[in-house]
């Protein structure tokens, strides 16, 4: 890829400042899989959550699986029992589930009928998201919701649906309007002391 540096970083095992440090001094942020309650107290646990903000204005960000879910508001015990992730959400212990950084007014969850997670079924999805009162992107393993500013939209060779979207709101490839970008409700970061 014509890469001059690969770095991989662990944010349990090293000091604020360095990871603080290393995040500024890449181009692009890549974070991927796991447990994105895990992954979402972990920032905020070791006080990472005010300063990445705004890193993370500057650089483009690539979440995959639980690198793309810690973005949302709604990250929360709701909708852990939602999509029924009662043992995922026990990691945290005493702690509340919450986002991070809380940017955005939409939920994601990856991996529709993937192998891999053989219940994300659409019927999975739409039942989840029934319990919910923000729009919610159920997308595959070969989809991603791309954010560029205010603007939102879906690059997909695969499957995905919006659910609970917003009247007029293309829902998936059905209704997809492509290469349009749709606005959702995006929230501006917030400092958090």
């Amino acid at each position: 890829l014509g890469w001059r540096e690969l770095d991989i970083l662990e944010l349990n095992g090293l000091p604020h400042q360095m990871v603080l440090s290393r995040l500024r001094h890449a181009d692009v942020i890549y974070a991927e899989g796991g447990n994105h309650y895990h992954l979402a107290n972990s920032i905020i646990a070791n006080g990472l959550a005010e300063e990445m903000a705004g890193i993370l204005e500057e650089k483009v960000y690539v979440g995959v699986s639980a690198g793309s879910m810690i973005f949302s508001k709604h990250l929360s015990e709701r909708t852990g029992e939602a999509f029924s992730e009662q043992d995922d959400l026990l990691i945290l212990g005493e702690a509340a589930a919450r986002s991070p950084f809380g940017l955005f007014d939409w939920y994601l969850k990856p991996h529709l009928n993937s192998s891999s997670f053989p219940n994300r079924t659409m019927a999975w999805f739409q039942r989840a998201a029934a319990q919910l009162d923000c729009p919610v992107y159920a997308i595959d393993d070969d989809s991603a919701v791309r954010v560029r500013g205010d603007e939102v939209d879906v690059v997909s060779a695969g499957q995905w649906r919006l659910l609970n979207a917003p009247a007029g709101e293309a829902t998936g490839p059905d209704g997809a309007r492509s290469g349009k970008s749709r606005r959702l409700p995006r929230l501006r970061p917030t400092r958090r002391s």
